[in-house]
């Protein structure tokens, strides 16, 4: 590791990953009965786009996606709090990872778009929960306090064809494995997921906290954090240092 790999910080859309884990975990293919799989071409919290979809979201990635995704995910939002956060210290061995309460009182606070999202999901029948029960999920599985070396230790399993050897089990198997690491591929980056891919050339996913994780599938998770933000809202530096970290070394699913 190199700086600050073992600092604490918000994932922010990062813990989306976890919770379409979840999902998969528990409706398999059934997730996109009701979340698409499509890149979006649009900024990470639009409302235009859900509306010419009639409230089908393209991706998991999306904050209307991840709401559909959270939504499917809980049953009652105090145990799904305690349960999401109980998965990613089991992922990442780490008992100190945590919420950040003050992030996720602030992300209740300033969250008019996403409460707009949920309460237009609702009115299309994408949420079966009530939308404040879902948002307060979502809001703090935002607020999810982690390192960069917890967050590669908490993904290895989708580089190891679903098998976390941190947990010592299979969390995934290896055909849902390859769809999540699919799904991040096309859009794991927003609208910036095209360029990540020809940059980078490998799965990842973002969060406006400044941390980027990328999958090298049989190899490795590798994470960046970096709080300097570009238009797109992800890390400007975590790019640069993903781009030269895959063009010296060669390496990228392509």
């Amino acid at each position: 590791s190199i700086g600050d790999a073992d600092e604490f910080f918000s994932i922010q859309s990062i813990a989306k990953v976890f919770t379409l884990t979840l999902a998969k975990q528990k409706f398999d293919e059934n997730v996109w009965n009701r979340v698409g799989k499509e890149p979006s071409g649009t900024p990470f919290n639009s409302l235009v786009q859900l509306e010419s979809n009639n409230g089908f979201p393209r991706n998991p990635f999306m904050n209307a996606g991840a709401l559909v995704i959270t939504d499917m995910i809980n049953k009652n939002a105090g145990k799904t709090k305690m349960e999401l956060i109980e998965f990613v210290r089991e992922l990442s061995g780490n008992k100190q990872v945590s919420y950040d309460f003050e992030v996720a009182d602030s992300e209740e606070k300033t969250g008019y778009r996403n409460r707009a999202l949920a309460n237009f999901l609702k009115s299309y029948n994408n949420l079966e929960n009530e939308p404040d029960d879902v948002l307060d999920v979502y809001y703090h599985q935002s607020a999810i306090r982690m390192s960069c070396i917890d967050l590669s230790k908490a993904f290895i399993y989708l580089a190891n064809g679903g098998y976390s050897t941190i947990a010592k089990k299979q969390i995934l198997n290896s055909r849902q494995t390859k769809r999540v690491n699919s799904v991040m591929l096309i859009g794991g980056l927003y609208d910036a997921a095209g360029d990540f891919a020809y940059k980078v050339g490998l799965p990842g996913k973002s969060g406006v906290g400044g941390g980027i994780i990328a999958v090298i599938p049989g190899k490795l998770i590798i994470t960046v954090w970096s709080p300097e933000l570009n238009k797109t809202g992800n890390s400007t530096k975590g790019l640069k240092a993903l781009e030269l970290f895959t063009t010296y070394l060669g390496i990228s699913v392509f």
